[in-house]
């Protein structure tokens, strides 16, 4: 056994990044921390091929050293916004015709093994690190869907949630390549 080489994984380069169909998803970030995290969910949306991030609040922006300490270059490729509150993102992204899903444990949320395969544009808002989603901001959404877990703290941290969550609805693409 051997590990493939950079030209046997198929990598993209950034501009065919760039010119490549987007998943049809953009990620939401609500008030996040941790620049490493942040940075995270760049290299993380890079690998699905999502459409954008929006980061919101006081969510750290690139350029940043940490940012790209844990991005390793996804920065250059993943298309990001900024926005002052989450409230204003999801708004936007309500007008530009994006069903709005908040990762988050809550009263009629679906278990993520069982959420839909998505019909159409989704937007998937991920909380701070310690607060979660903003309770104010759940009236907006369309929905929530939660991981299922089977321990005691019953919470991820974001970059980890932001892995699975964005694998599992990306997960009907890599069943058409």
């Amino acid at each position: 056994m051997r590990k493939l080489s950079m030209d046997e994984l198929g990598r993209k380069s950034v501009d065919a990044f760039k010119q490549s169909d987007k998943n049809r998803i953009i990620v939401v970030l609500d008030n996040i921390r941790s620049m490493h995290n942040v940075g995270s969910v760049f290299r993380t949306s890079d690998a699905f091929l999502i459409e954008a991030i929006c980061l919101c609040g006081y969510t750290p922006c690139p350029p940043h050293r940490d940012i790209h300490k844990t991005a390793l270059g996804a920065t250059d490729t993943v298309d990001w916004l900024y926005f002052e509150t989450t409230r204003d993102a999801i708004l936007q992204l309500k007008e530009k015709g994006f069903r709005i899903i908040a990762v988050e444990q809550t009263l009629g949320s679906i278990s993520l093994e069982k959420f839909p395969e998505p019909d159409g544009p989704l937007a998937v808002v991920f909380g701070n690190e310690v607060e979660g989603v903003d309770d104010a901001l759940l009236p907006l959404c369309d929905g929530s869907i939660e991981i299922p877990q089977l321990g005691m703290k019953h919470s991820l941290n974001i970059s980890v949630a932001a892995g699975i969550v964005l694998w599992k609805l990306s997960e009907p693409l890599f069943k058409m390549h």
